[in-house]
């Protein structure tokens, strides 16, 4: 735990109990809770959760998992962008931290290596060119059997 020169309590989490402490946090604080996690430990989390989370009947389509990702980067303070338009084709997210940009496409029942080459095909970074931040490539399936996240590539 610590706070930033602004007053932000910041939390390195690597761990599985994510939610409980940042409820906690805000139960506690009115001061922005900021959470710095890498890439693949949040992957990994994002996963555990969804394995967990209440099953839905109708959870074979994208868009329900690309809500999913929307509501819980969104509730953690992240900019995030759904369908973004490029020369080429549509991101399916764009995620915007204060350090980077992360270009996300997901995949259902395919391979997160599938999604990483439709971001290097049709060079969807390119349209962030101009943001002025590292650019970030996530490839993630998501496995509609098992309704988590199947696999997933960072680049």
């Amino acid at each position: 735990l610590k706070v930033d020169r602004l007053g932000n309590v910041i939390f390195v989490l690597t761990n599985q109990h994510l939610e409980s402490l940042i409820k906690r946090a805000y139960a506690q604080t009115s001061q922005k809770v900021v959470v710095l996690i890498n890439e693949y430990d949040a992957l990994r989390l994002l996963q555990t959760y969804l394995f967990h989370h209440p099953l839905i009947n109708n959870t074979d389509y994208e868009g329900h998992y690309q809500s999913l990702l929307y509501t819980i980067f969104s509730l953690l303070g992240m900019y995030v962008n759904v369908e973004v338009r490029t020369p080429k084709g549509r991101v399916d997210m764009v995620i915007r931290t204060l350090t980077t940009l992360y270009v996300v496409e997901l995949k259902l029942n395919k391979t997160a290596d599938i999604a990483l080459e439709q971001i290097n095909l049709r060079n969807y970074p390119e349209r962030f060119a101009l943001c002025g931040l590292p650019i970030v490539k996530v490839g993630i399936n998501f496995d509609s059997g098992r309704h988590t996240l199947g696999d997933w590539v960072i680049e």
